[in-house]
């Protein structure tokens, strides 16, 4: 029986999936999820991705039973499990969405297609989102991205499954995949039905405190879409969320403020593919610095106990200890809390972001590789191209969290100590932390550097190297490869308007 096989990665859906509506068209199918313990074995996966994985196949595997097909998942090194597919049964075709994945998935995609050309098996690959594989420049990406987003969504098929044996194996625990034991236990659940009812409380009412609220960790976690889990695994696609936002938006009964958000959150789809175009364009960046000027910068100067320091969240700065301790229970915080982790990294602790970027990985539901590293690389000043920008935690927490609300939520022992200690506790007098209940450097940590010293000797390394002409010659090969040809979303010209662009682009 001829059949094509429809690979599944970060794809988990049946509504508006190309190559499967393309295999069905063709004739029987064969609906494929390959668990790679290799991929999991990675410094960037965690258990609590593992879990949305696993819930996200059980919505799929429903709805594929619903159109008539059937969900088959193998365990192996994909060209292997290709391999043992095609001698038992061979197939005509493999069909999949591109992926924009870790280095290690990158490469398993190179011996995919290696295999496929030695086995005469055509693989077809259909964008996802509005990433253009082969892109040398930037020129005509803004329409490139609007003629994908305003393309109609392909609906789900009617399936004819292929006649072959079932290949389904036992799936591996965490544990036997070597991931850490912890899982956030407040993380958001995986699956097309969760996805679809996050989408709608947001266009429907969330979105109304889009604007304004996605800032301060108290409001950000209702304000924001809180979508991009959904959107990083495939249980929605980019053009559903994009024209069901545009929708919306065109509704003439819907309230101003609802509008103005639903505006701010269409800019920002724009920018989470801008982002994951970088690391389509350049892989590299996952691993070395975007800008080669920038090489040493802080490769030498590794201190492992500030690194165990900020996992551990005992910094001593309360805000960047509370956003820790949040993402250990959610598995999520909002951007500028983000930001403002990897600043404190990279500036006054002086940590390397690919440690620093591991890590975080390992605690977003929503690690998206592409947006990942290219923040990363942006929060630690090593692209070249962006303003620099340094998020004081202090002043952060002034900013967002005034009345101590998030910290004392999430830092217990901050619970009784008064607002103007807060924000620096260490200071607090004996008698004072007696009365509180709370010892510094027992309770809550002294920081570990003096904040305003640190920051200045930081600023000034890396202002001294992208002044160095040397290091500014190389800055023009950059925005060729990298920056928007959009001059209306972000000016290179104007570093600051594109600065808060830039800060923007994860707020979901």
């Amino acid at each position: 029986m001829t059949y094509r096989v429809v690979w599944f990665k970060r794809d988990l859906r049946v509504w508006d999936h190309a190559p499967l509506a393309e295999a069905a068209r063709l004739g029987p199918v064969l609906c494929l999820y390959v668990l790679e313990p290799a991929l999991w074995q990675q410094p960037d996966a965690a258990r609590q991705h593992l879990g949305f994985v696993q819930e996200s196949l059980k919505d799929l595997q429903a709805e594929l039973r619903r159109i008539g097909g059937r969900l088959q998942w193998a365990v192996g090194d994909a060209v292997d499990v290709l391999e043992r597919l095609h001698r038992q049964a061979p197939f005509l075709e493999l069909l999949s969405h591109e992926e924009t994945g870790n280095a290690a998935s990158h490469g398993r995609d190179r011996r995919v297609k290696r295999w496929c050309a030695d086995h005469s098996v055509p693989w077809r690959e259909f964008r996802q989102f509005g990433v253009v594989r082969g892109l040398r420049e930037r020129r005509h990406w803004v329409r490139q991205w609007e003629q994908l987003t305003h393309t109609a969504q392909t609906p789900e098929p009617a399936l004819q499954p292929a006649d072959v044996p079932r290949c389904t194996e036992a799936w591996p625990s965490a544990d036997a995949l070597g991931l850490d034991p912890h899982e956030p236990p407040l993380r958001q659940r995986g699956g097309r039905a969760h996805g679809l009812s996050v989408l709608q409380s947001f266009l429907n009412e969330r979105s109304a405190g889009y604007r304004g609220g996605i800032s301060s960790p108290l409001s950000a976690p209702s304000a924001c879409s809180r979508l991009s889990p959904y959107l990083t695994w495939g249980c929605l696609s980019l053009r559903e969320v994009v024209q069901a936002t545009r929708g919306r938006i065109d509704d003439p009964a819907l309230p101003a403020r609802q509008r103005q958000g639903l505006e701010g959150f269409m800019s920002r789809l724009h920018w989470h593919c801008h982002f994951i175009q970088k690391l389509e364009t350049e892989p590299a960046i996952e691993h070395r610095n975007m800008h080669r000027g920038y090489d040493g910068l802080r490769e030498h100067d590794h201190n492992p106990a500030h690194l165990q320091a900020l996992m551990e969240g005992r910094t001593g700065w309360p805000l960047v200890d509370a956003c820790v301790a949040m993402l250990r229970e959610t598995g999520w915080i909002n951007f500028r809390m983000r930001a403002m982790l990897v600043s404190v990294a990279a500036y006054p602790l002086w940590l390397h972001w690919r440690p620093v970027g591991e890590w975080l990985a390992r605690q977003f539901i929503d690690y998206e590789p592409g947006i990942h590293w290219s923040q990363l690389q942006m929060q630690s000043g090593t692209t070249g191209i962006n303003t620099t920008r340094v998020y004081n935690p202090l002043k952060q927490a002034q900013d967002h969290d005034p009345h101590g609300h998030f910290v004392r939520r999430w830092l217990p022992a901050l619970q009784r100590v008064p607002d103007s200690w807060l924000l620096q506790p260490w200071l607090m007098p004996p008698d004072l932390q007696a009365r509180c209940g709370v010892v510094v450097g027992v309770d809550i940590a002294v920081p570990l550097v003096d904040l305003d010293l640190a920051t200045r000797a930081a600023k000034e390394r890396v202002y001294a190297l992208r002044t160095d002409p040397a290091v500014a010659a190389g800055q023009a090969s950059i925005v060729r490869r990298h920056g928007s040809r959009n001059r209306s979303a972000e000016n290179l010209s104007k570093p600051r308007q594109g600065q808060a662009l830039a800060q923007a682009t994860l707020d979901f």
